[in-house]
């Protein structure tokens, strides 16, 4: 079997994780999903990597579950469904929990579990020419998963329309509603992403790290116990060495300007 999701990693910080598989249109199956299960936990525990870079091989990014895998298992029982739909709920967790920031490069269409996976990312860059979508609806099937996290990008009026209707959206209208941060030309677009995490895994490792920590424990918070936990977080960042040596750094310039010199 050919490698699933290929890994390499720059001298700028940058793990680049590739689905590999663009005969299926890069389509999630067990064995697609154990691969970035791996890869990840790679990344995760390589101390010369401060961003993940995650886009795809052929002409699209991601085309959801493998149909095929879903139609192998009609007559699974309920048990082997479970197990088989929480593969791919704990990659999402996985992903959520990672320190490191997940950005997706998101090229062609990335529908359904596709679509997914780039929300489950931190960020979400996408050609110009990239279509996102969540078309279950049009099989019978559900986004049921993903919609954790839809609802968080877009709100729910929104997110439901989106599964409803079924509906493909431009790159750009995408950007609009919150699935994505940025939307680049599709002739530079392989640069431009690499630029963009490059510039990332150029920030403070331990301030990201917490910034994604802090930024999904809020969800389970309420408003008064949210800012409690910022408050912890908020001492914990201050006794960190990247901060210790940023404020230095600061102070140093200030001094050093025409109002600091005494």
């Amino acid at each position: 079997m050919s490698e699933r999701v290929k890994y390499a990693v720059g001298d700028d910080g940058v793990a680049v994780l590739t689905l590999a598989r663009p005969e299926k249109r890069n389509a999630l199956d067990p064995a697609t999903i154990d691969a970035l299960e791996k890869r990840l936990s790679e990344a995760e525990s390589d101390e010369g990597v401060a961003v993940i870079l995650l886009g795809a091989e052929g002409k699209d990014f991601c085309a959801g579950a493998d149909i095929a895998h879903l139609e192998e298992m009609v007559d699974a029982d309920r048990e082997e469904h479970l197990a088989d739909a929480r593969r791919l709920g704990d990659l999402f967790l996985h992903m959520r929990r990672l320190p490191k920031p997940i950005v997706a490069a998101v090229h062609g269409n990335a529908l359904a579990g596709g679509a997914g996976l780039a929300a489950a990312c931190d960020l979400v860059l996408a050609s110009d020419d990239a279509y996102l979508g969540y078309p279950e609806v049009h099989i019978g099937f559900v986004p049921a998963m993903v919609m954790t996290m839809l609802i968080r990008d877009v709100g729910e009026k929104k997110a439901f329309e989106l599964v409803a209707r079924g509906d493909r959206i431009e790159a750009e209208t995408a950007r609009e509603i919150g699935l994505v941060n940025a939307v680049f030309s599709r002739h530079t677009f392989d640069q431009d992403v690499r630029a963009y995490a490059a510039e990332l895994a150029g920030r403070s490792s331990t301030a990201i790290a917490l910034s994604k920590r802090l930024l999904y424990e809020l969800d389970d918070l309420g408003f008064a116990d949210g800012i409690a936990r910022g408050v912890e977080v908020n001492v914990e960042a201050r006794q960190t060495e990247d901060c210790r040596r940023g404020m230095r750094a600061f102070l140093d310039r200030r001094r050093g300007g025409p109002q600091g010199r005494e």
